[in-house]
């Protein structure tokens, strides 16, 4: 081949090989670029389209709210705190996470906390875990400033992970009973003196060590007189009311299927359920996203007779807690939406407050969560669309949802919409940077 044309021929292979690199670039930066505008476009529109949350009546409702905080497992920056109206009146942030409040009659207020890395552990390694309950004075009662700790009763436990006390409730000057969800029990301490226990192990199957894995995770104790309690065993799906004397006396939503645990159509991985009366419980129906009132049938099974999924145009997102009010409406904890929402026997907001951090519960005062309540089973003036609202489930999507919502707290509008768009964004960066990286 004469030289001109070897000269023109290679010329023209680095060329077309240049155009192909070139091209190569831009069609990975082109990838990147369409998954990322993609993501983009989906959260500025949902911002721009969400509904307005925390906006219903500002008046003087007065509210206390134990917060679980934030952080990785939602482990970190806890807090108790009163609002008046949406105003915080005061709050004692000194606890890795709180859980469950109560008001109390004299004033003080009960709370049930968690603290990380802390010593001595007795039979755990150091640093273990430390949880139980505290009593807190508020400003009120202090004519201070702040609140502060009088009293306190905690245990060490191996990991702060799936092992607190999440409830506790008083039965006299210096009585308390309180869950464990470290050694899966219920337990009565007086003046500081274990003296009465009931262990899990009673009903179900264990574990060989309850401690080192999240068995059961027992989450509420309701007391229904002096001696019965109303119990959240949140893993079997399930509430049982437990006789001092007697152990387990009835549960509610029983295994039908021989796998130890409720239908989780009915209940799944409940919260904080309040005994209303007349074969009644409302119940925070957590992992589907509702609350539910149960009702004790005339063969003494117990189904659904009402339930609502969603308020002020927001569907719930793993809410916790829900306390029929004296007035008859009914306030809800929606934690992953990080918001509190009192609503009518209608479904319609009447009062909402969009928090800081992700709270578990909240009680309204002056009364609080009492035993008895209206209940809105069979009523004629329930909303149906929002009482059957369907909870969100999207296999994967939803689990990976609830990861990045106890991990970084996104906005309550970022949904499994934003997930997939996201997921296809990082898809893109990767397809987008390997079609770079092949034609340097």
């Amino acid at each position: 081949m004469p030289s001109g044309y070897s000269h023109s021929y290679s010329f023209l292979s680095r060329l077309i090989s240049g155009i192909r690199r070139i091209s190569g670039r831009r069609g990975g930066i082109a990838v990147m670029l369409a998954g990322i505008s993609i993501f983009v476009f989906s959260v500025v529109l949902a911002a721009a389209v969400a509904p307005n949350v925390g906006v219903a009546a500002d008046d003087r409702r007065v509210t206390i709210v134990g917060s679980q905080g934030g952080g990785p497992g939602l482990h970190d920056d806890g807090s108790v705190y009163q609002l008046d109206g949406r105003s915080v009146a005061w709050r004692l942030a000194d606890a890795d996470s709180y859980f469950d409040v109560t008001k109390l009659p004299t004033g003080t207020v009960l709370a049930g906390y968690m603290n990380g890395e802390t010593t001595p552990c007795g039979p755990y390694d150091e640093p273990c875990a430390r949880t139980g309950f505290r009593v807190i004075n508020p400003p009120e009662i202090t004519a201070d400033s702040s609140p502060t700790v009088t009293d306190e009763y905690s245990f060490p436990v191996r990991t702060r992970v799936n092992s607190e006390v999440h409830d506790v409730e008083r039965l006299g000057p210096n009585e308390y009973v309180f869950t464990d969800m470290d050694a899966e029990r219920i337990a009565i301490v007086d003046n500081g003196t274990i003296t009465w226990e009931w262990y899990a192990n009673e009903t179900y199957d264990a574990p060989p060590d309850p401690t080192r894995t999240d068995w059961l995770h027992i989450n509420d104790i309701d007391v229904i007189d002096s001696d019965r309690f109303l119990v959240s065993v949140r893993n079997a799906h399930q509430l049982v009311i437990i006789e001092r004397g007697h152990g387990v006396v009835e549960v509610i939503n029983k295994d039908e299927s021989g796998n130890g645990k409720g239908d989780p159509s009915v209940l799944r991985q409940q919260h904080n359920p309040q005994w209303l009366g007349n074969g009644t419980v409302l119940v925070a129906d957590s992992h589907n996203d509702r609350i539910v009132e149960l009702h004790r049938g005339a063969d003494d099974s117990w189904e659904v007779t009402w339930s609502i999924a969603a308020a002020e145009g927001v569907p719930f997102s793993w809410p916790r807690d829900a306390d029929r009010l004296s007035n008859g409406n009914t306030l809800i904890t929606d934690s992953l939406n990080k918001r509190i929402v009192e609503i009518n026997n209608s479904g319609v907001a009447v009062w909402s407050y969009q928090t800081q951090k992700v709270p578990y519960e909240a009680d309204r005062l002056p009364a609080g969560e009492r035993v008895g309540g209206v209940a809105y089973t069979n009523a004629n003036n329930i909303d149906t669309a929002a009482s059957t609202a369907a909870g969100r489930n999207i296999p994967i999507l939803s689990l990976l949802l609830i990861g990045i919502q106890t991990g970084i707290q996104t906005p309550f509008w970022f949904t499994e919409i934003h997930v997939a768009t996201g997921v296809l964004a990082l898809i893109s960066i990767i397809c987008g940077s390997g079609l770079i990286l092949k034609n340097r």
